[in-house]
């Protein structure tokens, strides 16, 4: 399956040539020209790979990984930027940014650290999977929140798992169903439905909602409230 890719840059002639040349090296490449328009397609949709400019119009990149990383969102970020001092750069990795690369910069190496980033996280990935008080040892397929363990069926395990690599993004109905029941949603079905209500009962039984529904999108695995996700 092919690695999907989000460019948030507002330079349209940057953000052409990336596209052009991940897509030549098979990449799935989507692109938002504003800090609003990137923050509403980093929680939209699943990404393996950000690449962020650090300046952006309506939302500047700094605060647009801010609130993904405090969503929970894990995905790997690297940060585009023409400001190479050391002040910048530790400003961005301290704000949760993987790697930094300052234009203007040779497309070779940004591929060379995609690359290492997509290795990092699928190697992380292969033993377990993580979020809140919320783990799954996939080797053992042990489930456990708050050290205690879930008895899960094989289908809310990897329901389970399909939230866990994709928290604080809205994972639409459609994208569930494909990726857990490896068949196009049926909308007349409630089987989804369902699977969710019971694998949050027994998450619920050890702790708060992780699983919320945003009503006509889909779902989000979160810490932030009702209220809070409203504004999402």
């Amino acid at each position: 399956m092919s690695n999907r890719i989000l460019i948030i840059e507002d330079d349209a002639a940057i953000a052409d040539f990336l596209m052009r040349g991940l897509r030549e090296e098979g990449y799935i490449v989507s692109h938002a020209a504003d800090g609003y328009e990137g923050q509403c397609q980093l929680i939209s949709e699943p990404w393996d790979v950000i690449l962020l400019d650090c300046w952006l119009p309506k939302m500047d990149g700094i605060a647009v990984l801010r609130q993904f990383r405090q969503r929970g969102g894990t995905t790997p970020v690297i940060l585009l930027t023409a400001r190479d001092a050391v002040a910048d750069r530790v400003h961005g990795l301290d704000s949760g940014a993987d790697d930094y690369l300052c234009k203007p910069f040779a497309f070779a190496e940004l591929l060379a650290r995609i690359r290492s980033m997509i290795r990092r996280r699928h190697s992380a990935e292969s033993a377990a999977l993580a979020y809140s008080d919320v783990h799954i040892d996939l080797t053992s397929q042990r489930v456990t929140r708050d050290g205690a363990i879930l008895d899960l069926t094989t289908k809310e395990k990897s329901l389970l798992s399909f939230f866990l690599r994709n928290p604080g993004s809205v994972m639409t109905r459609d994208s569930i169903y494909e990726s857990v029941w490896n068949e196009p949603y049926d909308c007349e079905s409630n089987t989804l439905e369902m699977h969710i209500m019971e694998l949050r009962r027994k998450l619920e039984a050890h702790g708060p909602r992780l699983i919320f529904t945003l009503r006509g999108r889909g779902y989000m695995l979160t810490h932030e409230s009702r209220a809070e996700l409203e504004r999402v």
